[in-house]
């Protein structure tokens, strides 16, 4: 088995979904479940924001009239669909199936076209970058299929190969990302971007406290129940 991973970035104002990303830097959005045919494409996306980056969201990606995964233009013709499985405030999943997927020159269209079936998709969208992880059997290379995705993109994406290996573990910390509340996630990643796990640790508690405007009790307990979650996640899953 081949691992394989494509970063697609987006400049802002050329891509309305990608846009909301870019104005909410907080949101995300992550596969469980992505897999193509060629004929068509089904997936599962789990979400998660604030409440205005939800809405911002939905109003773009469950929009029937557009593509959300075409390389060389905005929009193209094939058929989509989209059901909210579960959502609150601050989150979604949502399925979606693709028909006539040969008429969208999108990531999975290419990468099926290249190495064949048994393929299996991970992606998240943050940012403005869309990064694609995928499995595949056999020894095929990526060099054609790279130039061949290159080649097609329209102006203002661009597209990174970031690694070739042996295939790791899947899905594995999505399964935890997506157990963690919005304000838990956002205080790991200011926690993250501020040193606090550094060693030796760059702020504390108080000062983090400080820089966000919350109680410390507050800051206290979203990093402990946050931390708590992911070893308890980490212990189940992969020891």
């Amino acid at each position: 088995m081949k691992e394989v991973e494509f970063a697609i970035r987006y400049e802002p104002g050329v891509d309305e979904l990608m846009d909301v990303f870019h104005e909410y830097p907080s949101l995300s959005c992550r596969s469980s479940i992505c897999y193509s045919s060629e004929t068509a494409m089904w997936r599962i996306d789990h979400v998660r924001g604030s409440e205005a980056a939800i809405e911002a969201f939905s109003a773009v990606f469950l929009d029937e009239d557009r593509c959300n995964e075409c390389l060389d233009r905005p929009t193209c013709d094939s058929t989509r669909e989209y059901h909210v499985l579960d959502q609150s405030p601050e989150s979604r999943t949502v399925y979606t199936y693709r028909r006539e997927v040969h008429r969208c020159h999108s990531l999975p269209y290419f990468v099926l076209d290249h190495v064949g079936d048994g393929v299996a998709f991970e992606s998240r969208r943050t940012g403005g970058e869309y990064r694609w992880k995928i499995l595949y059997p056999g020894d095929e290379g990526v060099g054609e299929l790279f130039d061949t995705m290159e080649a097609i993109l329209r102006d203002g994406l661009s597209l990174e190969l970031s690694h070739l290996r042996q295939s790791g573990n899947w899905d594995a910390d999505t399964r935890t990302a997506f157990q963690l509340s919005h304000d838990q996630w956002e205080i790991l990643s200011h926690a993250v971007e501020a040193g606090y796990y550094a060693r030796p640790r760059e702020v504390t508690v108080a000062e983090l406290s400080d820089r966000l405007g919350l109680p410390r009790s507050t800051v206290q307990y979203r990093l402990r129940s946050a931390e708590d979650l992911i070893v308890s996640e980490f212990v189940r899953n992969t020891l």
